[in-house]
């Protein structure tokens, strides 16, 4: 039986100290051990991959908002880009119309609002924080159609603008644990519960979380953070490039590049993650790519076309192509490969990286879970606005 999906790395020792990349793995493996051990009892963002981990939900509390036909998602950053990337995942499995509100957009806005039928329509308003000025500028852009009858808020615990909101209207509040940041946020409360309102299994999403904690997926894990780390360190690459044949994981890109950027990109240090789009970039970036400055490590995320053989065939010869040239020029490169379209893939997937990234942080001595200079703007922001 084949494996949900398949990460392997091409990387030549011109990247990687051998002696360094050693012990990194040991420094990697007795972080995975120790964090692994406590998964049941430490409030920390390790909880997550507790089997047991307890929503802050009764499914059985949520029945009622299973009649919507249409499910508008209202909020920023982390606490959207996951639930997006569930989404275009798994389309194929999603019986209702889910529209995101990410953005500041008042012409679209302006059009929803004449086309969306609040009998209909179920509103899902998620802030870490309680404060997001987009996401609350959002949300009162529809504040006549939101009600008690018809929305979801998913804040923290506290006196926010979001909370307060959701107590004068009697709206259904669902905790954001604190101990858990936005970027990571997928597979708690803020991603699952709109993934179960979306008919998703949401057991099955969880139910391989603690895989790379254990035999030769933790191996993988542990090595391709420590040759990722030293080339944060050495500053040989520039740029990851997500080359992706696959647009069902477009979405997910978008959550792995503010995973990525947010949590490692500080303190100096950084790689910046850029989507490219296959096979339509084969016809405009890849010369840049491949012929010039040799400052860039390529994911190369493709999945068999469950709709059309030739098409299949085409982007396979394309991809075979580029990884022969990758090899040729001694790019370095990984491959993602998705097997199987599964609530369980998805699962392994924002696994990984969510490790892969905190082990990262670890080893190039970042913190992996704040962010200053995004607050820095936030907070001239309200100063400007005052």
């Amino acid at each position: 039986m084949k494996n949900n999906l398949l990460i392997k790395n091409f990387i030549t020792k011109k990247f990687y100290n051998i002696k360094k990349n050693k012990r990194n793995i040991k420094i990697n493996l007795k972080l995975l051990e120790s964090t692994f051990k406590n998964l049941h009892k430490d409030k920390n963002i390790f909880h997550l991959f507790y089997k047991k981990y307890e929503l802050d939900f009764a499914l059985k509390s949520f029945k009622k908002f299973e009649k919507f036909k249409s499910i508008i998602v209202i909020g920023m950053g982390g606490s959207i880009l996951g639930i997006k990337a569930l989404h275009s995942f798994l389309e194929l499995k999603v019986k209702k119309e889910v529209i995101f509100l990410d953005n500041l957009d008042s012409y679209r806005l302006k059009k929803l609002s004449r086309i969306i039928d609040q009998k209909k329509s179920l509103f899902i308003i998620i802030s870490k924080s309680g404060n997001t000025l987009e996401t609350l500028t959002n949300k009162n852009f529809f504040k006549n159609k939101i009600s008690r009858n018809n929305s979801i808020i998913i804040t923290e615990k506290g006196n926010s603008k979001l909370n307060k909101f959701s107590k004068n209207k009697k709206i259904l509040h669902v905790q954001h644990k604190k101990y858990i940041g936005g970027r990571y946020s997928v597979l708690s409360e803020v991603g699952m519960l709109p993934a179960y309102l979306m008919g998703l299994k949401i057991k099955k999403i969880r139910e391989n979380l603690s895989k790379y904690f254990k035999n030769n997926d933790k191996k993988l894990l542990c090595e391709s953070s420590s040759i990722m780390s030293q080339n944060y360190l050495s500053k040989k690459i520039n740029s990851i490039i997500f080359f992706n044949y696959c647009s069902h994981l477009n979405n997910f890109v978008y959550w792995c590049q503010q995973l990525m950027a947010e949590s490692l990109g500080k303190n100096g240090k950084g790689i910046l993650p850029v989507l490219s789009e296959a096979p339509k970039d084969h016809h405009s970036l890849l010369q840049l790519y491949l012929d010039g400055p040799k400052d860039k490590f390529f994911y190369i995320i493709s999945a068999k076309d469950r709709f059309n053989k030739k098409v299949d065939k085409i982007v396979k010869a394309q991809k075979n192509a580029l990884i022969k040239v990758l090899k040729k020029k001694r790019i370095p490169f990984r491959i993602i490969h998705i097997n199987n379209f599964s609530e369980s893939t998805i699962g392994e997937l924002f696994s990984y990286f969510i490790l892969e990234t905190i082990l990262i942080a670890n080893l190039i001595k970042v913190n992996a879970f704040n962010q200053p200079a995004v607050e820095e703007v936030k907070n001239l922001t309200k100063k400007n606005l005052r």
